[in-house]
C-alpha cells in the first residue's frame, strides 16, 4: 500500500525544496548609488501554486514589492496581493491579517516577502 502525505505536509516538502535550491534570497542587479538599497527574492506556497516575489529594502524599510511569479485567481488572489502589497508598504512588516477569502493566497505572499527579507 503507497502512503500519500497530506496537502500540508506535500506544501511544506515544496518550501523546503525551494530553501534547499536557494530561492528564499537572491540579490538582484547592481547597488543603488546610495549602497544601503538592495532588492531580495522569496517564494512560498499559495494557493493555486508558488508565489514568487522580489522585495526591494533600503536601510530596513521595504521599498518596494514587484510580484515574479504567481498562478493566483485574478479576481480574488490577485486582488488580495495587491491589497496585502499597499499594507505591507504602508506598515513595513509583514504580520497582517490575511485578506477573507483569500487566505491561503494572502499566506503565501506574507510568507514569501518575509523570506525574501529574512533569507535563508
Amino acid at each position: 500500500m503507497i502512503a500519500t502525505l497530506p496537502k500540508v505536509a506535500a506544501a511544506a516538502l515544496v518550501l523546503a525544496a525551494l530553501a534547499a535550491i536557494g530561492c528564499t534570497s537572491l540579490k538582484a542587479g547592481a547597488e543603488p548609488e546610495t549602497g544601503d538599497e538592495a532588492a531580495f527574492e522569496g517564494a512560498a506556497m499559495g494557493y493555486r501554486g508558488i508565489i514568487r516575489v522580489r522585495v526591494g529594502l533600503d536601510q530596513g524599510t521595504i521599498t518596494e514589492i514587484t510580484v515574479v511569479e504567481s498562478r493566483e485567481d485574478r479576481n480574488v488572489g490577485e486582488a488580495a496581493i495587491e491589497e496585502l502589497t499597499d499594507l505591507v508598504l504602508m506598515y513595513n512588516t509583514t504580520e497582517l491579517d490575511a485578506v477573507s477569502g483569500a487566505t491561503e493566497t494572502s499566506r503565501g505572499f506574507l510568507e514569501a516577502v518575509e523570506s525574501a527579507i529574512m533569507g535563508p
